[in-house]
């Protein structure tokens, strides 16, 4: 931007003519800023026309502007009934599954004796849970070996958890058979 440029550029920011304009900028060394603060101390610039922005607190508008985006910020983390209802369903869908993707695995000496979805499993326990936690235990002491097939990762793993079980009945069956 040339020199002219700039003080045309002053003259219509600060509405003021062309040769007070030219004036300020020549003792300013043609620095835009600074000639507009040299023509406000002079009195030439309407102050009424320059925009201005504050970032005060103290208005009444400030003060509604908040509580707006305080109820806006509310209702955005309300969720509604039917919107945890339909989270829940998911869930229960992608747990219903992955208990028909896994499966629960019982064998005997190597030989797979039984391979049921965990669904049924959980299923079982919900209705006869005694007797088939019963037979569950009673299967570890006759050499049984329990494992979950299917499971790609796991938080807790499962497998080692039944074999830990599996370790414990073996070392009881041993230390009754010893004495």
């Amino acid at each position: 931007m040339d020199n002219f440029e700039k003080v045309e550029m002053l003259r219509e920011k600060a509405n003021v003519s062309y040769e007070d304009a030219k004036a300020a900028m020549e003792a300013c060394n043609y620095d835009m800023l600074d000639a507009m603060i040299y023509l406000e101390k002079q009195g030439k610039v309407n102050v009424g026309s320059t925009a201005s922005y504050t970032t005060s607190s103290g208005t009444d508008t400030s003060q509604e502007f908040e509580q707006a985006q305080k109820n806006y910020e509310d209702s955005c983390q309300r969720t509604s009934f039917g919107e945890m209802l339909n989270k829940f369903g998911k869930w229960c869908g992608r747990m219903v599954q992955k208990s028909v993707e896994i499966d629960f695995c019982v064998t005997r000496n190597e030989k797979m004796i039984l391979k049921v979805p965990v669904l049924a499993l959980v299923l079982a326990l919900l209705i006869a849970f005694w007797f088939f936690a019963i037979l569950l235990i009673v299967g570890l002491f006759c050499d049984c070996k329990y494992y979950f097939q299917g499971m790609n990762t796991a938080t807790i793993n499962l497998n080692q958890i039944c074999e830990k079980a599996s370790e414990t009945c073996e070392n009881i069956k041993n230390d009754f058979q010893n004495k």
